[in-house]
């Protein structure tokens, strides 16, 4: 895995949005420190994330984590989860298992068409 120039991390790229205030978005931010590894690969100023939260500790609430990055569509991952923690870990895991599903998907190995189209191009840069 490749790192950017100036790698995105949750620190950088982590907004705090409706129902956390400014105070929960360190402890949020520890949360999530396991995408860093998956972010890295990502610049930090083409690659946002935010976190929101319907109903906080509400029978029903709801927490979205929606993630930018630029030249990509925008991925939303959401939770039912009753315990705020466990509902904040979920949409962490879910976040990381799209950006790996979302890479797999683009690297040539395992894209017929992609690995078709690099394998053309190395062959033309031989000849």
């Amino acid at each position: 895995m490749s790192v950017a120039a100036d790698p995105a991390t949750v620190d950088k790229c982590l907004r705090v949005g409706a129902g956390f205030s400014q105070g929960d978005r360190n402890w949020i931010a520890e949360q999530f420190a396991t995408l860093d590894a998956r972010l890295a690969a990502f610049r930090s100023d083409a690659t946002e994330l935010e976190v929101s939260v319907k109903d906080r500790e509400a029978p029903g609430q709801k927490v979205t984590l929606e993630c930018w990055i630029a030249g990509r569509q925008k991925i939303v991952t959401t939770s039912g989860e009753e315990e705020l923690l466990a509902a904040l870990h979920d949409v962490r895991d879910d976040l990381r298992r799209r950006l790996n599903d979302a890479k797999t998907r683009e690297e040539p190995r395992n894209n017929r068409h992609l690995r078709e189209r690099a394998e053309a191009e190395d062959y033309s840069e031989l000849q």
